[in-house]
Formats: C-alpha cells, structure tokens, sequence
C-alpha cells in the first residue's frame, strides 16, 4: 500500500509522520519500510544500528497499519519506528551494554522506558551502539566496534548515545532513545546536528539505577528537532515508584511545546561555563554565533554560572557510581573490561572517603549558589562541545591547545558541569563547526522541573536559527554514504 507522495518517508520528522498517519496519508507499512532501506543503505558505512530485529518489526507496523485503517484511536506515537540505545533492556532483542561480558545477553522483558514507548505505539527497529557501559565520549566498542560520524567518517560522532544520533542525522529512524551522565545525550548530538534534551533528574523514571538519589545519570529522548523530542519525552516521562527522583509530570502538555516570545527573554553566555577547558576555535565560533544570536533576546549579557570546582566534583562524584556499578565487574573480569571502564574504577579505588565527602557537599554549594545566579535570567546559553569531533581512532581527547588533560572525560566538562546541578538542558544545533561537522549549543534552564519551559525556547531557537544560513542545522550528504 502506497498513500505518502514525498520522495523518502524516512526523512519526515515524527511530527509529520504522525499526522500523516492520522490521515491515513501514511502507511506505518511504508515508513517502516523506508527506514530499513536507508539503514540497509548507510548503515554499513555508519555503524550505528547495532542489532536489529526487522522482522518484528513489520509485523508490528502490519497490526498498525489495520489499526490505522479502521479508524482506532491511534496511540501518540502509533507506527512511529524508534532505535533504542544499547544500554536498554529490550525484551528478545540482544542487549550488550558495548560488552563482551554480554555479547549474547538477551533480556527476558523491556525494562521502564522501553516499555512506555512500545505502548505508545512506536516500532523497535533495533539497537543503537554505545561505548562499553556508556564509559567515553567516543561510541566504539570490542563487541561491534566504532560508529562513525556522518559528516565525516574519519571523526568521532561523539558518545556515549553516538548512534543514536548517528542513525537520526542519517535519516533511519525519526526517533531514539538515549541516556545521558557527563553529556552522552548531549555531545553525540552537537557532533551530528541532532536535537536533545537532557531532563530535571527524575522527569524520565529509571527502573535500573544502581544509586537513586543523584542527579548524576537520566534517560532522555534524541531527535532531529524539538517538536520530536518534545513528543517523545512526553510518552517517557512520568511518575513510578521505583525512581526515587520521580515525581508528577504534565505529559500531555509536555507533547507539544508552547510559543515562545524571545525578546521577552533575560540570557546569560558562557563560552566555558568558567572552568571547562574549551578550544580556542570553539570560543570563537561560540562567539560569533552569540552575535547572530543576541538581538533575538531582550537582554543578553557575558556572565558564567559559579562552577569553578566543577571538574574535581565530578570526577569524585563519577567514582563513586563506577565503585557501585562495576567494581564486582573489575574484580571478576578486569582483563575483558575496556580501558575507559578499568581505568575509571582504578582511580575511584584511590579515592579517599573525605574526598566523596568534599565532593557531595561543593555539589550542593554549588547548586545552591547557581539558584542565586539564575535568579534574575531565563536561560543559560553555552558551547555543548568543547572540541571539534576528533579522529574515531582516538578513545577521547587527550589535550586542548596543546595542554594535555588530566583524564579521560575532562575534556566533557562543558556539558559534565550542568549535569551537577540537575537543571534541564536542551543540545540544538546551531549551523557549522569550525572543521565542517555540526556546532551544538546548550540551552540551559533557570529551575529544576521546568522542563516545559526549556523544550519551548529551544524550539523557538531553532525555529529561528532555521532562517539563517549560518545556523540552520546541518544535514548530511546521504548520496556519498549510498555510494561508499
């Protein structure tokens, strides 16, 4: 059955699809259809989908389809295919966690978050690749190696979510999951020219967390706008017990973002956040977007948020979740762990009990002196990357300017330095890097919860970026990922 005139259905947003869907314009049979050529098409090039189950799959989008044509009320992401980050459960389809301590794990059921979207109707098309245990900024791996970027397949396409993003900017699928600690949402998605948004701690409820009560690790949704993002969030988010972060949402006013008038708005720029080590080339390229950008705002202003310990904290703060989530892993099989893993509980294991404890109260200091500094501004904009995506076979980046860093996520502080303090931050893109792959830029929330708030200026900036040539958001060349 052919109902949709455009010349690739995988290119649609999922807003577009969905809509389409409604009118019986679209097939979830043709969608699905579209998406396994382009993967079949590119992955081999790309790498980003890992597993996949296809097969599934159309029966799934054959049950939609009928669904669809006598007239039922139609789930808010009915016939909408997703890819699923390699560090969910995904009942009957392999799980690996980027480990070969579980390539051939299958789980027996979908964990949370992959339970909610199935019943909202989208389609798991598969897996989508990951670091080892979501360690690095790079998504390479020993079980099914390096996703690459597809703007450049010679670079990085950042991580830990990298083919997540990979396989939006490549046009697979219209929507992903993803999961973010010290920037896994956030950087593969600058790196591709995606969109994401990294939530309050809690908005998305966790039924795995080794450690509950932090601000440290959320699961969040990756697409190529806002709008989709906003749209899948609304179908992850929600209260369950099993979170202690949870707590009460609004999904459905979260589907759709509001209007937003941006000259009503009081902005703050950073192009470090105060501490981050950042590129000379980032800072200027950050520089002159904000001078594309400023007139927009109704104030605008030079001002970095007080996160000068930001870089110890969380190196501190990582070692204690490393201890809790993978010592029992070094001590049985350290010799089959990758070095970002090994190397993390290694230096936790150094770490002194004071200085856990210096770490939990200098993070709640510097939220608390944060809430003074968003007092009087909505919005917090900051470079997402602190670097251009660097070659995929470099394991993360080692210096900046010539300085060599201290460890091997350092280099993330940028994006690291907000997870701290659990506000919402949205990643959009924001035109071209310096070195010709996507620039992302972090649009930061004032209040905990108002996750609304933030989807809403972000999309407004990308409506308004999308009228620029110098920041509209990129798209890749697919006919030379066809060809290769």
């Amino acid at each position: 059955m052919t109902m949709h005139t455009d010349d690739n259905p995988c290119a649609l947003s999922a807003l577009v699809a969905r809509r389409l869907i409604d009118l019986k314009q679209l097939s979830p049979v043709e969608l699905l259809d579209a998406c396994i050529a382009r993967i079949e098409a590119v992955n081999p090039r790309l790498n980003a989908f890992v597993a996949t189950c296809f097969d599934r799959a159309r029966d799934e989008a054959k049950v939609a389809e009928a669904q669809m044509m006598r007239g039922a009320t139609l789930a808010p992401l009915h016939g909408l295919p997703i890819g699923i980050k390699d560090l969910s459960h995904t009942g009957g389809l392999v799980t690996t966690y980027g480990s070969t301590l579980y390539a051939d794990h299958i789980p027996a059921k979908d964990e949370l978050v992959v339970a909610r979207v199935r019943a909202a109707g989208a389609i798991v098309l598969g897996k989508t690749n990951t670091p080892e245990f979501g360690a690095g900024g790079n998504t390479v791996n020993r079980v099914y190696g390096a996703t690459v970027n597809p703007f450049n397949t010679d670079l990085t396409c950042g991580g830990s979510s990298g083919g997540s993003a990979v396989a939006l900017a490549a046009d697979m699928v219209p929507l992903c999951t993803g999961s973010d600690t010290g920037g896994s949402l956030r950087t593969p998605s600058s790196f591709c020219g995606t969109s994401t948004i990294r939530t309050t701690p809690g908005t998305v409820p966790s039924d795995r967390r080794a450690i509950g009560l932090t601000t440290y690790n959320v699961q969040g949704p990756m697409a190529r706008d806002m709008g989709d993002v906003a749209l899948l969030l609304s179908c992850m988010a929600g209260v369950d017990v099993s979170d202690p972060l949870s707590f009460p949402v609004d999904t459905a006013g979260m589907a759709t973002v509001a209007d937003v008038d941006l000259a009503g708005l009081r902005v703050a720029f950073s192009e470090d956040l105060g501490f981050a080590p950042v590129a000379n080339i980032i800072r200027e390229t950050f520089k002159e977007r904000v001078n594309l950008m400023r007139d927009a705002f109704g104030h605008g202003e030079w001002r970095d948020p007080p996160l000068a310990n930001g870089d110890r904290v969380f190196w501190l703060l990582r070692g204690q979740h490393y201890l809790a989530s993978h010592l029992p892993r070094l001590l049985k099989h350290g010799d089959k762990l990758g070095p970002n893993v090994r190397t993390n509980v290694e230096a936790a294991l150094a770490m002194k009990p004071e200085e856990f404890a210096w770490a939990a109260v200098e993070q709640t200091r510097m939220y608390r002196e944060c809430q003074h500094y968003f007092a009087d501004i909505d919005i917090l904009i900051c470079p997402t990357a602190s670097v251009p995506p660097f070659p995929v076979d470099q394991l993360f980046c080692e210096e900046i300017d010539g300085v060599t860093l201290d460890h091997y996520i350092q280099w993330a502080n940028i994006v690291s330095g907000i997870t701290l303090i659990g506000h919402p931050v949205a990643q959009i893109p924001c035109g071209y890097g310096p070195t010709g792959t996507p620039f992302g830029i972090q649009v930061i929330g004032a209040r905990r919860h108002d996750d609304a708030r933030v989807l809403a200026i972000a999309s407004a900036l990308e409506r308004l970026f999308a009228t620029s040539d110098d920041l509209a958001r990129p798209r890749p060349d697919i006919a030379a990922l066809t060809a290769w």
